[in-house]
């Protein structure tokens, strides 16, 4: 029986993995810590480690895992920001869960846009303390609203047509335009300009990071409303506070936060937080933060442990990694073996 390191476990985790190890023939050893250097002693002797979107899979990490012979990394999301590619490549394979539930986050990211516009988390609070008063709660109809969606992936691509049935008007803008969804394809510019709401639905890269800046945001529609339900690094935090100081920006809808590994998921509510900038963002009237839960359904969490495990059954049968990413997969124009042998390397 294969021996897999679980890192960053939570309660919901367990519930879904516990159910189907038995069909897998995996034994789980599940470990709160997140993955880092410091804790990747605890994989000794684990034939893999699954790990999620906060921990951090660096050279260092990614040295020791090699020498303690741990030969996948599975990663229970679809992002991979937080992994040194270049470090794994011909080492450790990585294998992910590309599309666990587009639903699940498209639907929370038009959640969290009708929250904020309409102070639907205010109102919340005001009738909790018995107050009724409709002082300060105006929203805006999303009808005939454009909304500029970056990234058209699947969740994009699901977030567009979620909008068409509020009767939105689209822009979009991707590095790879994907001409048969009849979307609207301009240049960032032009979207940061006509856009009155913008959502992101991109992942983080080199090029990507910071993509909402100073800069772009200098561009946009005064009283622009930002959702932001892809990776926290998408934002430039302070530029994105100084415009919602200046009231360029109208309204934040953010579950997802640049400077998030140490403190999302975790419950501070008995401490201090020491990160003014995510304590400033938190006192705006106007900014809704919540904790990265876009995903958080039943049936993506089901779709994460089933997908996690066919990526782990199939690198140890020595199958096809349909779902591995390599360093030469990210690289535009590089070159990867998978098609030709089923695995990057």
């Amino acid at each position: 029986m294969k021996t897999l390191a679980f890192f960053d476990t939570k309660e919901y985790d367990k519930t879904y993995f516990e159910a189907l190890k038995e069909k897998h023939g995996i034994h789980i050893r599940y470990f709160e810590d997140k993955l880092s250097a410091e804790t990747v002693s605890l994989a000794e002797g684990a034939d893999a480690v699954c790990v999620f979107v906060n921990d951090d899979i660096n050279k260092a990490v990614i040295e020791r895992l090699y020498q303690m012979g741990v030969r996948v990394i599975a990663l229970r999301c679809a992002g991979y920001n937080n992994v040194d590619f270049k470090a794994a490549y011909g080492k450790i394979h990585v294998v992910r869960v590309p599309a666990y539930s587009p639903y699940a986050v498209a639907e929370y990211t038009m959640a969290l846009l009708l929250a904020v516009n309409r102070k639907v988390h205010k109102s919340y609070i005001r009738t909790r303390d018995f107050n009724f008063s409709l002082n300060r709660l105006v929203g805006f109809d999303l009808h005939g609203k454009t909304v500029g969606i970056i990234g058209t992936g699947k969740i994009g691509q699901i977030f567009a047509n979620i909008c068409k049935g509020f009767g939105m008007h689209i822009l979009a803008y991707d590095v790879y335009p994907n001409d048969s969804l009849g979307l609207n394809y301009v240049s960032l510019e032009e979207l940061c300009e006509k856009a009155d709401i913008i959502s992101l639905h991109c992942p983080l890269t080199e090029s990507t990071k910071h993509l909402i800046n100073k800069n772009t945001l200098s561009k946009m529609k005064d009283g622009v409303y930002i959702v932001n339900t892809s990776r926290g690094a998408l934002i430039d935090t302070e530029a994105l506070l100084d415009a919602i100081r200046t009231r360029k920006v109208g309204g934040a809808a953010l579950d997802v936060y640049e400077e998030e590994t140490d403190i999302f998921f975790e419950d501070f509510s008995d401490s201090f937080i020491g990160d003014d900038t995510l304590s400033l963002l938190l006192s705006m009237p106007n900014v809704i933060v919540s904790s990265h839960q876009a995903f958080l359904t039943n049936e993506a969490l089901e779709n994460i442990a089933d997908v996690t495990y066919e990526n782990l059954d199939a690198f140890f049968a020595g199958e096809t990694l349909k779902n591995e990413i390599c360093y030469h997969c990210q690289k535009s124009g590089g070159h990867c073996s998978r098609k030709e042998k089923g695995r990057c390397f």
